[in-house]
């Protein structure tokens, strides 16, 4: 599992585009979001520089954490 800072999520239709996008990129992805902290723990087998560039083209740059 990956922990991404994602500074534009601020809402429940950030979080479904998300889902959407890393879904698009690896259909068994699994996502938590924490609206607060606006972080998402990844668990795909996409890898980290899938997840980043798909978070990236749907509009929400990130940041790896862990």
């Amino acid at each position: 599992m990956s922990l991404f800072s994602v500074p534009d999520m601020t809402c429940g239709h950030c979080s479904a585009a998300i889902t959407e996008a890393l879904e698009a990129v690896d259909d068994g992805v699994e996502i938590e979001a924490n609206m607060q902290t606006r972080e998402i723990d990844v668990r795909s087998t996409a890898g980290d520089a899938a997840i980043l560039k798909a978070l990236n083209d749907a509009g929400y740059p990130a940041q790896l954490r862990s």
